[in-house]
């Protein structure tokens, strides 16, 4: 039998993208769990589903088949641990956690349940991302040699002091790296390969009272030999599209958001024309770059869709627990480089 009833772990902004694409994919949302009885009584009426402010109450919910976490990062682990002993699947909003080692234990925990894990990663299933991936194992690119990733948003002194959990090491686990540039980590280490060594600097410039980043730049050593950049922060005013750019000695290419910008190879394809023509006609709005509720919900249900089809097929979602634990470990490993001025290696 199909699993398609849900339940929402943290009742936050992130949890109306979460209900909006279990809807999408013809699931259902069946209850919703928040330990404030407001945020979780707006959910469940806005959606239709049942409300609870105890976890153990949701978690013995017999309807509740797979649940979505999307608590502050740092308090991930309880919760998804606790799901999994409960016999629920999980899909946590990325970070997975906010070190390796609490990711590990989301992972043990799981594994040791029999269920199934998930970190959310939605760039990941966006047709330029999908596009590039390919190109990059048909060796398009040849012998990769430079990948960059540049993250420069914009976020309000104010967007700080809504939450308490905002800016903290506890519970954001970082700043414009950990919890806005993740994403773009991530999308960098599955198209270039994991990283052997990190060289980094972070530094608060711009915004006050938070404990964490808002700028910092970093440079990698990828296992494959190619080098690359991290560039991230939430202080460039008025806040920029992300990009991705790889580079190899047959060909570079390009994304901004959503949109290929640049598709340049040394031997062309039949598929190269289609990609020009949609470069033609760019659609991406301005994504997240200053507005944290400014995106879409249908790249997360593409990714809720591979959960599902993964559990009734017997095999690993396409980004997994191990897959949402790299991004957490290079981001760790960036923060130690820039506290000690060392080069921190990881392979």
């Amino acid at each position: 039998m199909a699993i398609k009833k849900f339940g929402v772990i943290g009742c936050g902004m992130i949890s109306r993208f979460h209900a909006r694409a279990i809807r999408e994919i013809g699931a259902e949302l069946v209850a919703c769990y928040d330990r404030l009885p407001l945020a979780s009584e707006r959910l469940a009426s806005e959606f239709g589903c049942k409300s609870y402010t105890e976890l153990k109450d949701f978690l013995a919910d017999p309807e509740i088949e797979i649940v979505t976490i999307g608590t502050p990062s740092g308090a991930h682990l309880e919760p998804a641990v606790a799901a999994a002993k409960a016999g629920k699947h999980v899909i946590v909003e990325k970070p997975l956690e906010i070190t390796p080692e609490r990711c590990d234990e989301i992972i043990a925990a799981c594994e040791s349940a029999g269920v199934t894990l998930s970190t959310v990663f939605p760039s990941r299933f966006h047709d330029s991302s999908l596009q590039l991936k390919k190109a990059i194992e048909a060796g398009r690119f040849g012998k990769l040699t430079l990948g960059d990733a540049i993250v420069k948003w914009y976020r309000t002194q104010q967007y700080y002091d809504s939450g308490v959990w905002r800016g903290t090491w506890k519970l954001d686990g970082g700043g414009a790296l950990m919890n806005q540039a993740i994403h773009s980590v991530d999308l960098l280490l599955w198209l270039m390969g994991d990283v052997a060594e990190v060289t980094a600097l972070t530094g608060l410039v711009a915004h006050k009272n938070i404990e964490v980043e808002d700028v910092a730049v970093a440079a990698l050593r990828f296992t494959n030999g190619a080098l690359g950049t991290l560039e991230a922060t939430t202080a460039a005013y008025p806040g920029y599209l992300k990009r991705i750019e790889t580079h190899g000695v047959a060909g570079s290419a390009v994304i901004e958001e959503e949109d290929i910008i640049k598709w340049d190879f040394e031997t062309s394809c039949d598929e190269d024309a289609a990609i020009r023509e949609k470069m033609a006609n760019r659609q991406s709005g301005g994504g997240g770059a200053a507005d944290p509720a400014a995106i879409g919900h249908q790249a997360h249900a593409k990714q809720f869709a591979d959960v599902l089809a993964a559990i009734e097929e017997g095999r690993k979602p396409l980004i997994d627990g191990y897959e949402g634990r790299k991004s957490v470990e290079v981001i760790c490993a960036v923060y130690e480089s820039a506290r000690t001025g060392a080069v921190v290696k990881l392979r």
